[in-house]
């Protein structure tokens, strides 16, 4: 396979017409499932399962677990529309880790629930947008998700839950990657809290083979042709060595920024000069 942003797209089809029509309905049809499935879901079995006994933690991870299966199906779902295939590689990483950051780019609209899909143990910076929607505050609320609030909290809600042994979700770019770039611009905000909260983090790379589902396009404008993403899991990059090379701590986390946007860079850009 050739590290570039995108890989061999032979075979699917760009669709036109009244072909598309089928795909169209089809992706649309999912996109209203998954927004009922978890207004319906947050209104019964996910409170049922937050108040059931036992411990805060295990309550937790529960609704978790929960969240997981029903992105998995949701990711079944635009598989059988012919909107998205997911393939995988050294996913055991991701499958074995226990209160790691996760890191990735940000292609798609769909991102995090194909990720939450594959770890049953996960949560995930969530903006303040979101807990106010309808259809997604009683999932985000239950499953113990963290508010992007102020710094000190944000940091403080992180430590609690990679302390717990759950992994977290970050995205570095901040949104998701502009149609005409690599990736984004990466912030400091994922090596802050792996650094402050001395946490190991784990690359992910999103790689794509067709534009759609970006940040420049409605959520209803279903790509016509199949987005194959490939999610390749990085080996574990681990904190401390930022402790042993580097002084303070916001040297530390921008060394650790320019590094992460670095392997992105060579990873998804063929023409990236590695020696940069």
């Amino acid at each position: 396979m050739t590290r570039t942003a995108q890989y061999s797209s032979e075979g699917a089809a760009h669709l036109t017409g009244v072909a598309y029509i089928p795909r169209w309905l089809g992706g649309v049809s999912c996109y209203i499932t998954f927004g009922l499935g978890g207004l319906l879901s947050s209104l019964t079995i996910l409170p049922l399962l937050r108040i059931w006994p036992g411990s805060e933690q295990a309550r937790i991870a529960r609704v978790q677990r929960a969240v997981h299966i029903m992105f998995k199906g949701f990711v079944a779902m635009l598989t059988w529309a012919g909107v998205l295939k997911v393939t995988t590689e050294h996913i055991e990483r991701l499958e074995q880790a226990k209160g790691k950051v996760i890191i990735a780019n940000h292609p798609t609209l769909v991102d995090v629930v194909v990720l939450i899909s594959l770890m049953p143990n996960v949560s995930c910076i969530v903006k303040q947008g979101l807990w106010r929607n309808p259809f997604l505050r009683g999932v985000v609320s239950c499953a113990g998700y963290i508010p992007n609030r102020g710094a000190d909290l944000l940091l403080k809600d992180c430590q609690e839950v990679l302390a717990q042994g759950t992994n977290m979700i970050i995205f570095p770019e901040g949104t998701r990657t502009h149609i005409d770039a690599v990736i984004n611009d990466f912030a400091r905000g994922a090596a802050n809290i792996a650094l402050r909260t001395h946490t190991d983090l784990i690359p992910v790379v999103l790689r794509t083979n067709a534009v759609g589902l970006t940040k420049q396009q409605p959520w209803y404008e279903i790509p016509r042709k199949t987005i194959g993403m490939n999610v390749e899991v990085g080996e574990t990059i681990p904190h401390i060595r930022y402790y042993e090379e580097i002084g303070t701590e916001a040297k530390m986390a921008r060394q650790l920024t320019r590094d992460l946007e670095h392997f992105y860079k060579q990873q998804l850009d063929s023409h990236y000069d590695s020696r940069k």
